[in-house]
């Protein structure tokens, strides 16, 4: 591949990377914007752009993550991935995959959706919203254990966006 394509193939790999991420760390913040505003007209524009790109973007930005990284290693050379602080940002990376597939994401759709986790000792604070019963100690717990794990991937993130530009010597 030409080399000429490495600054290109970086600035699309990370812009991706962060896309991947970003529907994961703002959407548990959109409940607590929503409270305050009119119940009726739903969520804005950018939150219903994160939840589709969270709901439908996830694929796509994924394979053209994985594909730019393989375009990086065919410029760079396979020696690249002999380095400590790739394999422990990679690491940390697929750490925060996790975490953003398998827990947030799951999460946020059932915080959008008004479904928050059950929780025993908010009971006493049901309201009846229609044909269901609608938690409202439970939601905000939910919401802000959410956001908790928005903070905690946004440090892994950070954390490897520290390795990826000073690329120490870990061992």
């Amino acid at each position: 591949m030409p080399t000429f394509l490495l600054p290109v193939l970086i600035v699309v790999h990370v812009t991706l990377a962060i896309a991947l991420f970003v529907p994961s760390l703002l959407l548990p913040f959109a409940p607590r914007r929503r409270r305050s505003s009119d119940p009726e007209t739903g969520p804005g524009r950018i939150v219903r752009a994160l939840g589709w790109l969270q709901a439908k973007g996830t694929l796509p930005l994924g394979i053209g993550l994985g594909l730019t990284g393989l375009g990086l290693v065919a410029i760079i050379g396979v020696s690249l991935l002999g380095q400590p602080w790739l394999l422990v940002a990679l690491a940390i990376y697929a750490v925060d995959l996790g975490l953003a597939f398998f827990v947030q994401r799951p999460a946020v759709q059932r915080l959008a959706e008004g479904r928050p986790e059950s929780d025993p000792a908010g009971a006493a604070a049901a309201v009846d919203v229609g044909r269901s019963t609608y938690d409202a100690r439970a939601a905000m717990a939910g919401a802000r254990r959410q956001r908790y794990m928005s903070y905690l991937m946004a440090g892994l993130i950070g954390t490897i966006g520290l390795l990826m530009s000073a690329k120490p010597a870990l061992w």
